[in-house]
C-alpha cells in the first residue's frame, strides 16, 4: 500500500451522493470496489476506486453469516451500510434488494439508508424471500407493483442527490421484451438508473438497452462483458465485478488460521505501519495528546 496516512473522517453524505451522481454523468463507465467493513472501505479509497458496493449476499455473510435469502433485516444492514459510510469519503451503493417489503417497507428502506449516508440504493422486482415450493426458482413481481415501489422510493428521499435504481431480475427469467419494458418502467417512474442482471452476451445487453435513454448499471459473472472501454461505449455507466474482496479476506483468514493450529509461517499479513495507517493511529495519538491529558503515544494494537 502506498503513502504514509488515510483519511478516516468522511466527506458529508450529500458531498459522496453529489459525486456518485457526477461519475454517472461522465463518458466513462466505473466499477465500485465491493466492500463489507469499514477497514474494505478505507483500502478502496486508498486505492483509487471511484466507488463502493455492498452487496445483499455480501452483507449476509458479513452480519449474519449466512447465504443469501433474504433473512438479513433492513435493521442490520442500515448498521452495516452506516460503519461504512463513516469511514470512507466514497460514495455507497447499497444493495436494498426487495426493499424488505412492500412499497410502503420500501419508503422505510429509504428514510434508514439515507440516514445511514448511503449514495444509492437498488430497488429490484424480484419475488422476496423465496416462495413456498418454489425450489429456489425465483419469481418477479407483477410491473405495476415494482413501479409502485420505485415511486415510493423516490418519494421517500430527502436529499434529491440520493439516487434510487430500479433494478430487474429478469434477464433469463423472462424475454428481452419483457425486460426493456421493466427498465423503461422503471426510468419513467423517477428510478436515476436502471440496473440489469443476468446479461452473458453483448448482444443480449444491446437488446435490454435498446431505445433507453437513462443510465445503466450491469450486474454480470462473464469477465469479458466487464469491458470498461466497450461499456462507456453504451448505456452502461456501473458495472459490477462481482465480490472478490470478501472472498479472498476468508480465504487468507483460513490460511492463517490452519497455519497457527499446525505451528507452520502462514501467508503474509497486514503489516502494522498499514494497519496504523488504515486504522488512523496517528490521528487518536492526536486526540489523546489533545484531550486526555497528554497521554503520548500508546502501543498500536496489530496482528503481527
Amino acid at each position: 500500500m502506498q503513502g504514509d496516512a488515510i483519511e478516516t473522517a468522511a466527506l458529508p453524505a450529500s458531498r459522496k451522493r453529489r459525486d456518485l451522481r457526477a461519475l454517472i454523468a461522465g463518458q466513462r463507465c466505473v466499477a465500485p470496489a465491493s466492500v463489507f467493513d469499514p477497514i474494505s472501505a478505507r483500502i478502496a479509497g486508498e486505492l483509487g476506486f471511484p466507488a463502493m458496493m455492498l452487496a445483499g449476499s455480501v452483507a449476509s455473510i458479513a452480519v449474519l453469516g449466512a447465504p443469501d435469502v433474504t433473512t438479513i433485516t433492513l435493521s442490520e444492514l442500515s448498521d452495516l451500510a452506516r460503519r461504512i459510510c463513516r469511514a470512507s469519503s466514497l460514495p455507497l451503493i447499497v444493495d436494498a434488494d426487495h426493499g424488505y417489503g412492500n412499497a410502503l417497507n420500501v419508503r422505510r428502506t429509504v428514510e434508514e439508508l439515507e440516514q445511514a449516508g448511503v449514495a444509492a440504493i437498488t430497488i429490484e422486482d424480484t419475488d422476496l424471500p423465496d416462495r413456498f415450493g418454489s425450489r429456489g426458482v425465483p419469481w418477479l413481481i407483477p410491473l405495476d407493483e415494482a413501479v409502485g415501489k420505485i415511486r415510493a422510493a423516490v418519494a421517500a428521499r430527502t436529499d434529491p442527490s440520493f439516487m434510487v435504481v430500479g433494478r430487474t431480475g429478469g434477464a433469463g427469467l423472462a424475454d428481452i421484451d419483457d425486460v426493456r419494458r421493466r427498465l423503461r418502467a422503471f426510468a419513467e417512474a423517477g428510478a436515476d438508473m436502471v440496473f440489469v442482471r443476468g446479461v452473458e452476451t453483448f448482444e443480449q445487453l444491446h437488446g435490454v438497452l435498446d431505445g433507453l435513454d437513462t443510465p445503466a448499471f450491469l450486474g454480470t459473472s462473464n469477465r469479458a462483458l466487464a469491458d470498461i472501454d466497450y461499456l462507456s461505449n453504451t448505456a452502461v455507466r456501473i458495472v459490477l465485478k462481482g465480490h472478490r474482496p470478501m472472498m479472498a479476506a476468508y480465504h487468507a483468514v483460513q490460511a492463517a488460521m490452519a497455519a497457527d493450529r499446525d505451528g507452520k509461517t502462514g501467508p503474509p499479513v497486514l503489516s502494522a505501519g498499514d494497519l496504523d495507517r488504515l486504522t488512523g493511529q496517528a490521528k487518536y495519538e492526536t486526540y489523546l495528546e489533545d484531550y486526555h491529558g497528554g497521554a503520548g503515544r500508546r502501543e498500536s494494537h496489530h496482528l503481527g
